[in-house]
């Protein structure tokens, strides 16, 4: 073999190691997926956006909405009590175990369901504003018909899964605009990176909160049949951009993709692009909710999740706009009023969460709903 085939040899396998990777990126972003500019509206990216999806945990995105218009319209105060009830009590994990009577402030309530992504609590906020669950989600549905989430329908306001809830790329690119401009005031909510009953502190799912610069939001979720998800937002130099990533293959993986499509809303020139409402449906299945249990819940997925771990526990991060904290996290009250925890484990392993490195000190997730 001469040195030409020796170096024609070469250059095909770095192409087709080039090739490899390329598909294996792509592989990883295949699920539905937005990139909007919150100030403008304008779509800088979609793929699949009109696919019908689980919402898990992202549901509670359109709880918190519905709580907001509540307090806008007087019928609740972020002080008011929400109150424990045996149903609300009695939802699967993640929860948090407070028991039937027990009573936290709606601040509170809000701080626990969009970063510990109570089940629990979130069906108390929806019988403390609407008398029972039914009614609340019947709201739920009302204002998301409202704002113009024209393919998503909710039955409960959690995120557990169940036939008849769905939502798509695009309606939650929807909904978190709605949020942005709607209620700046409760931004806050969507940016905290975790809270503390006074006994146990919860970091939040979301690993871009505090180590991507300018991340502020906003929600995480995972089931089985719908993978890992991931609505987030950040703000830099007065520009806001919203992405949405739905069906990732793992926690890191989620991140990862989020941090790559805000950067790229943070510092690209989208041209000539339609905005949200420009944006027509497309898709041949979009009408049919995806379920993708069989790739994210297998024994093989699992095994690929476990890799992506380092030898202390710790999340791997492939992203290169993803930083480590050099602090502990931040973590700010939401408890039981006059005191108590009975938080116990719910399937979730944890990992300490303070002090230096702290970027892969999130609970693992075992597949189950829904965070």
């Amino acid at each position: 073999m001469n040195g030409r085939t020796t170096r024609m040899g070469a250059r095909l396998l770095g192409s087709a190691l080039l090739l490899a990777a390329t598909f294996s990126a792509t592989a990883t972003m295949a699920g539905p997926r937005m990139l909007v500019d919150v100030n403008t509206l304008q779509v800088i990216e979609h793929e699949d956006a009109f696919q019908r999806w689980y919402p898990a945990s992202l549901t509670k995105l359109m709880t918190a909405y519905t709580v907001f218009r509540a307090v806008k319209a007087g019928e609740i105060t972020l002080d008011s009590p929400v109150t424990m009830s045996k149903h609300a009590a009695a939802e699967p994990p993640s929860k948090m175990y407070f028991k039937p009577g027990q009573r936290m402030t709606l601040d509170s309530a809000l701080k626990i369901i969009l970063v510990k992504s109570a089940n629990d609590v979130s069906v108390a906020i929806a019988e403390s504003i609407s008398g029972s669950e039914p009614a609340f989600v019947e709201r739920m549905n009302a204002e998301a018909r409202r704002i113009g989430m024209s393919s998503s329908r909710f039955i409960n306001p959690n995120g557990l899964p169940g036939k008849g809830q769905y939502t798509t790329a695009r309606d939650l690119a929807v909904l978190a605009v709605t949020l942005k401009r709607e209620f700046p005031q409760y931004a806050s909510y969507f940016a905290l990176e975790g809270f503390t009953t006074g006994k146990k502190q919860y970091p939040n799912f979301n690993m871009l909160i505090g180590r991507f610069d300018g991340a502020d939001g906003m929600k995480t979720g995972f089931i089985c049949a719908s993978g890992f998800n991931q609505v987030s937002s950040a703000t830099r130099n007065g520009r806001s951009v919203v992405s949405v990533v739905l069906g990732s293959e793992s926690l890191g993986a989620r991140a990862d993709i989020s941090a790559g499509m805000l950067q790229k809303g943070l510092t690209g020139r989208p041209g000539n692009v339609p905005t949200l409402g420009q944006l027509r449906p497309y898709g041949e299945t979009r009408d049919v909710v995806a379920d993708i249990s069989q790739e994210i819940c297998s024994k093989h997925a699992a095994k690929v999740r476990s890799e992506g771990r380092d030898e202390a526990g710790r999340q791997k991060l492939a992203s290169p706009y993803i930083h480590e904290l050099d602090r502990p996290l931040r973590f700010v009250f939401a408890g039981l009023l006059g005191g108590g925890d009975t938080a116990k484990p719910d399937g979730v392993e944890t990992v300490a969460s303070n002090g230096v490195g702290d970027i892969a000190n999130v609970p693992v997730p075992i597949p189950r709903p829904t965070f």
